[in-house]
Parts: structure tokens; sequence; C-alpha cells
């Protein structure tokens, strides 16, 4: 029998905001255990939460980018659960009235579009972390930290639209982009800032009705999800082709041992009792407010991309690595404004400056050559002034000194030598100084042409002009 894989996705984002989402604690990253936290965090008896505008904010712009209908009126609830991180015993989330509902986003994977609903975007606020590593505690302990509690999330959840591991993967790509152009998540999952759990399922090929479920946790990269949804799927396969049947519950992934292990069974929303949190009032969102943060958001992801190869002609993978973070997508259209080829440009900020970004683990915005200095290096390239070879030594100076190209080029008299009077005498001593080799190409050898051009660019010291060699090299060889 053929299955189908039918894959749900939860991901929650956690919000670049300065406090919490209903106290004033700070709300940022590896903090001393247990120093970020307040009455309100905890839920002390006699305190009360307050709304971060902020946190509405970037849920409707997130929202917005996924195009999905804005609510003008959501409600907060209490989930109720007991876990040793959640001091309160319950969490503040959105259930039956989210900020965001009914949106979409459309990724392409292997060439084919493809469509994947959201059912919704609610705002609740984070758990704390219970902290088991035995370098921390006994074997049979357990520690708590509760600097995360009340840390503003959104959570994205999805429709059952995916249809295979490596669609979870691009999706998930995609979603994190938007979340990263619109500066509210800076989509971390190793640290936690973005955390995604999946539902599988598994069914008759042709089949319409949704096979049993099982949720996977703990996936911490997007290779751990593509991984982790690859086991699922084959485990729940020989489940059934075994004539078994599969168990709802949840798994935890386990990226060592490349395998999941059940932690509980799942839980339905009923198992929560949700209820309208009574110390919270509904969130009114006037539609004015909602124009003026559409009006606010920048170009994203997807649109950019677009924009790149039709603008630019750059090609489909050209455009989709340079517009991966908003940062360098900026950092490209700030050098190719000063030069006519964007091609060109490209090719060097997908070669030299992301290779250098990656060997000294830096972002764009601390990378030393500012868009100006690059586009001045790549202009004496396409003016041939300079040849690429050169160019790579100018760069590398370039990345300790504040001169520009020119400069350096002028400093070290690197100017790229084209005259044809000049380059004629060191091509006739090549020649002549190779005759058995002038014979050989004579005699079919073409391949000997990378010889003599090699041979030129050494005794030019790698100054002379690569095409012109090529040309007058030819015309010389052709009359012996």
């Amino acid at each position: 029998m053929e299955f189908e894989t039918v894959i749900g996705l939860e991901i929650h984002a956690q919000l670049l905001t300065s406090t919490k989402i209903f106290c004033t604690c700070s709300s940022s990253f590896g903090a001393e255990q247990n120093t970020h936290a307040c009455p309100v965090c905890l839920g002390m008896p006699g305190v009360l939460p307050v709304l971060n505008k902020k946190v509405v904010e970037y849920a409707i712009k997130m929202g917005l980018a996924t195009n999905c209908k804005i609510a003008s009126r959501s409600i907060f609830a209490r989930k109720n659960y007991f876990y040793p991180d959640l001091p309160k015993g319950y969490q503040i989330s959105q259930f039956e009235e989210p900020i965001c509902e009914y949106g979409h986003v459309d990724i392409i994977v292997e060439g084919e579009p493809r469509r994947i609903r959201l059912t919704r975007i609610h705002m609740e606020e984070d758990a704390g972390k219970s902290i088991h590593a035995e370098e921390f505690v006994a074997s049979d302990e357990t520690l708590v930290d509760v600097n995360r509690c009340g840390t503003p999330l959104i959570e994205i959840v999805t429709e059952p639209d995916i249809r295979s591991p490596r669609e979870a993967f691009v999706f998930l790509n995609e979603l994190r982009q938007i979340l990263r152009y619109l500066n509210i998540c800076d989509g971390n999952m190793e640290e936690g800032s973005l955390r995604c759990d999946a539902n599988i399922s598994i069914r008759p090929k042709g089949d319409t009705k949704l096979g049993t479920k099982a949720e996977l946790k703990n996936m911490n990269s997007f290779r751990g999800v593509e991984k982790a949804i690859e086991y699922e799927v084959l485990r729940q396969t020989d489940i059934i082709t075994s004539g078994g049947k599969v168990q709802q519950q949840t798994l935890l992934w386990d990226d060592k041992r490349m395998e999941v292990q059940p932690i509980r069974s799942k839980e339905m929303a009923h198992d929560y009792r949700y209820f309208p949190d009574p110390d919270l009032v509904p969130v009114d969102v006037a539609p004015e407010w909602i124009e003026a943060i559409r009006a606010d958001m920048p170009e994203l992801p997807a649109a950019r991309r677009e924009r790149f190869r039709t603008q630019f002609k750059l090609p489909e993978y050209d455009a989709a690595v340079l517009t991966e973070t908003k940062d360098v997508a900026d950092y490209f259209e700030a050098v190719a404004a000063h030069i006519d080829d964007a091609k060109l440009v490209s090719n060097w900020i997908m070669g030299e400056v992301l290779r250098t970004l990656n060997e000294q683990k830096l972002d764009i915005a601390d990378f030393p050559i500012n868009p100006q200095r690059l586009a001045g290096l790549v202009d004496l390239i396409q003016k041939s002034v300079i040849s690429g070879k050169i160019a790579k030594s100018v760069f590398t100076e370039m990345l300790t000194s504040t001169d520009s190209a020119q400069q350096i080029v002028d400093a070290k008299g690197l100017t790229q030598v084209s005259d044809s009077s000049e380059l004629d005498q060191v091509i006739n001593d090549i020649i002549t100084a190779n005759p058995d080799a002038v014979e050989r190409f004579k005699a079919g050898e073409t391949k000997l042409t990378g010889f003599f051009v090699g041979q030129i660019m050494k005794a030019t010291q790698g100054k002379a002009n690569p095409k012109v060699v090529n040309q007058l090299l030819m015309e010389k060889l052709n009359k012996k």
C-alpha cells in the first residue's frame, strides 16, 4: 500500500521586545538564572498582568505578512496544566478568538509552487525552563529557571497541508525569513527563540480522512525537523504495514540517537480547560492602527527575490542567496547602485564576502568593507583596471585597511597591463622559450593555451589583462 504523509506545524516565535508580555521584566536571553522575574511573572496573589502593546503590533505584522485576517477583537485565555516550570499553573494564551486567522505562505519545493495555509497566529506567554543536565544537578533532581516565564511569543499554527519533510524544511525557512525581515524575532532555534512542534500522520494515498497523529517535540534545527519527520513517517509506516495502530501521543526527538521517545499521551483542547482570563480585557484593534502597521512593513523575502530576478536580471539561485537575510540584500543593493554589472556584484558578495563572513563568524553589519568600498573594487574589475586575481589580493588587504581599492592599487602598482605593445614582448619571449610546446600546440594540443597564459601571467606578476593576452597569444601561435 502506498501512503501519503500529512504534516501540520506549530511554530513558537519569541518576539524581540525589550520587556515581557505582561510585566516590565527584561526578556533578554542569557541572564543569570532566576534574575528576570517578578510577582507578575510568577503569578503571585494580588498582581495583575498589563499587556505589552508592542506584542500586539508584532503579532499584527506577522499576520499581515502571512495574508491573515486581523481580528478587530481578540481574547486572552488561561490554558491550565501543571509543569514545574509554570509557576502559575496556567499559561496565558489565546484560544477561541486569536488575533490572526486564515493566512497562507507560498513556497517553492523542487521547482513546484505550494501554498501552506495557516489556521491561526496567536499571542501567548512562555513558560520557564526545567534543567536536567547532569553538570548542574544530580541525576534524580531538576532545577527550574523562571527567567523565560512571561516572555512574549506568537504561535503560528498551520493547516495539515505539508506533504513531506522537505516541504516542512522549506516552509520553516521561509517563515523564519519573514520573521527576521520584519525584525520581530531573531529566528535562533539553538537558543530557543524559534521552536517547532510537528503533528504527523500518514494515510493511504488518495484517502481524504486524516490518520492518527503523533506530535514531535524537541527539534532544535531545521535539519533536525526534517530528519525527525523522516524518522516518524517510517515508524508509522512500519506500524501500519505490520498490522498495528498508531497511538496518538507526544514524542521527544533525540538528535544524538536519531530516534523518538514517547513522553505522554497527546492532549486535546478540552484537557487544558481553557477559559477567558478574568484579569485581561479583550484586545480591540482599530482599523487605522492595522493600516499604519501595514504602511510600515518592509519588502518581504518572496517579493524581494522576484524583484532581484527582474530588476537586476539575476539567476534564481543568486536571488535566493542574496535575499536570505535582509541585511545582505540591503548590502547588495547598496553596492549594485554604483555598478552596471549586477551579476558581477552578486558573484563577489556570494563568493568573497559571504565566505569571509562565515570564516570570521561576522554579521554583514560588522563587515569591515562597506558597500561603497566594495563598489570601488568591483568598478576597477569592471573597467579592466585590475584582474579578478589581483582584485582578490586587494580585497584581502581591504579587510584590515581603511584604504580604498584604488588607493591600494596605486600604492602597490597593481594596475592591469592591457597595452598590446607592452604585452607583445612578454608573449614573444614565452613563445621563444618554449618551442616544443609551440609545436605540440600546432599539432592539435590546444589545451596548452593554458600553459602559455600561465607563463605570461607569471612573468607579469598577474598584471596582464587575460582577455588581451588570449587574443594576442592566439594570433601569434596561429602564425607560427
